[in-house]
């Protein structure tokens, strides 16, 4: 059985339907965590909800002052920081050619800039301590592309990119970096999809249904754990079928 116990946890997008599941997951199995997210109602109502420790931090992943003081203010809470989950993510999507600059960039800020200074705040105490879990969700459609998504699938392929040279990086300080990448799962973001969308997506499926938030949390508590200490620069795709590779 995995066993988080005294692991200390800072979780992105916390307040998500994928992100709530994480943090029910990690925290049955004894970890600490550190909620973040902008909408402070769900992450109090979350936190009260959790089994043992857990806190959490009111941040705004599009402000470049309030990413920066994120990690401190969790490491502040935690003492320190074991496993990095990188969970948050928007959609904001259009044709290639009506897409604007601020479509664009919006989604590339969260997506992946936030990614980028989040971890590399986190990772220098990991480093320090010579161990550390980086897992970073990203997206089924930062590898097959998506129609009017060109900007989510560019973030989404870009953290895959930065996640295997990471690895590699951190490899040598017992440092393990790794990408879930869900398919499409049941959470608000689906919701929104039509039922047609909906009927050709379940086609495309190899297994006839969406995947559930517990599916993923599965596969996160498993890449924290000492079981996945010799796994780093994968990426694990979670998607009922629709990818395989």
């Amino acid at each position: 059985m995995i066993n988080l116990e005294n692991k200390k946890v800072l979780l992105t997008g916390a307040s998500g339907g994928i992100g709530k599941a994480i943090a029910n997951e990690l925290a049955s199995l004894g970890a600490d965590i550190c909620l973040t997210g902008r909408n402070e109602e769900e992450l109090i109502k979350l936190k009260n909800e959790l089994e043992g420790n857990s806190d959490y931090v009111l941040a705004d992943l599009s402000n470049h002052h309030e990413v920066e003081k994120l990690v401190e203010d969790a490491e502040n809470k935690l003492g320190h920081i074991d496993i990095l989950i990188n969970n948050a993510g928007i959609t904001d999507d259009n044709i290639f050619l009506r897409m604007s600059d601020e479509q664009w960039s919006n989604v590339i800020n969260i997506n992946l800039n936030s990614t980028f200074k989040v971890t590399k705040a986190a990772v220098k105490g990991m480093v320090k301590r010579r161990y550390g879990r980086v897992i970073n969700i990203t997206s089924v459609i930062g590898v097959l592309g998506g129609a009017g998504q060109a900007n989510y699938s560019a973030s989404k392929a870009a953290i895959i990119g930065m996640s295997k040279s990471l690895a590699q990086e951190l490899g040598s300080r017992s440092i393990t970096v790794n990408c879930i990448a869900p398919g499409f799962v049941e959470t608000n973001m689906t919701a929104e999809l039509n039922d047609t969308r909906k009927d050709e997506i379940l086609k495309s499926i190899v297994l006839k249904r969406l995947g559930l938030p517990k599916d993923i949390s599965g596969a996160v508590s498993y890449l924290a754990s000492d079981s996945a200490s010799y796994i780093t620069g994968q990426t694990l795709h979670i998607n009922g079928g629709m990818l395989m590779v």
